[in-house]
């Protein structure tokens, strides 16, 4: 690939214009190898367009459906795969797919106490029956997985948070980042700071259309620098993670209904 210029953002394949986030379905050379074989028909998310050194674009993707599609984010063999634009078939936003898709991303530090409070509620609802679309996905600290993640294709983004806002330990907030700018300040809570997230996330591309944050006001603040590490919740922390289910719940299932009625909600 050419180091030395930017790769367009996008490419126009069969008339549609092809981004990150993009959906396509792969239709490999038929004369390649078996792994191509192994690939044809399946659907992907493109991730970059890139460049070589002879100016001919190729489309690198991560499979839809693969458990491990983060680590194609990071480049690593395996999971990220290069195809010609002849080779990718685009899908159409509204008729390929079942209905609205968002992301549910639980964010925090599991050593610093009350920190972990959105990493232990994305890990309950990974073991709970979600409607079809929906992922919930514990990040961590990961923030730049995160902000690929954003550019998948997702309509909507809930980041579940531990949030200081001077209320109640165990106090649950949902917070519109696209309208609350007390919330914006209030939400840098730790070394994946949500704002950042999203900033680096539309630079790389396209972003859900709406990202709220369910957060929880944490009874302790834990800098990292404590000589101890804290990996339980504090009780009044522990005793919000359901009612942040519940209200996840409740906004996931008026985001559908949003997103399924008004196609302008779509990225």
């Amino acid at each position: 690939m050419d180091l030395h210029r930017p790769s367009p953002e996008s490419i126009v394949v069969g008339d549609v214009v092809l981004a990150r986030g993009s959906r396509v379905r792969l239709h490999p050379n038929p004369n390649g190898d078996i792994f191509d074989l192994a690939l044809d028909g399946r659907v992907a998310i493109i991730e970059g367009i890139d460049e070589d050194f002879e100016g001919v674009l190729h489309v690198a993707v991560t499979l839809e459906d693969d458990p491990g599609r983060a680590l194609g984010d990071a480049r690593q063999p395996g999971h990220r795969f290069f195809f010609s634009t002849a080779e990718v078939q685009p899908l159409a936003a509204q008729s390929d797919r079942a209905g609205a898709r968002i992301l549910v991303a639980g964010i925090g530090n599991v050593f610093l106490g009350d920190d972990g409070f959105g990493v232990e509620v994305a890990a309950q609802l990974a073991g709970r029956p979600l409607p079809a679309g929906v992922d919930a996905v514990d990040f961590g600290i990961r923030g730049m997985d995160l902000a690929y993640a954003l550019g998948r294709g997702y309509d909507a983004a809930i980041l579940v948070d531990a949030t200081p806002r001077g209320g109640e330990p165990g106090t649950i907030y949902v917070i519109d980042t696209a309208g609350d700018e007390a919330g914006e300040a209030m939400i840098e809570t730790h070394a994946m700071d949500p704002v950042r997230v999203l900033r680096t996330a539309a630079a790389l591309g396209p972003i859900p259309a709406r990202v709220l944050v369910v957060g929880c006001e944490p009874l302790s603040r834990m800098t990292g620098a404590e000589p101890d590490v804290v990996m339980e919740l504090s009780v009044p922390v522990r005793a919000a993670v359901e009612q942040a289910l519940a209200t996840i719940t409740e906004l996931v299932d008026s985001l559908i209904a949003t997103i399924n009625d008004d196609g302008e909600d779509r990225p």
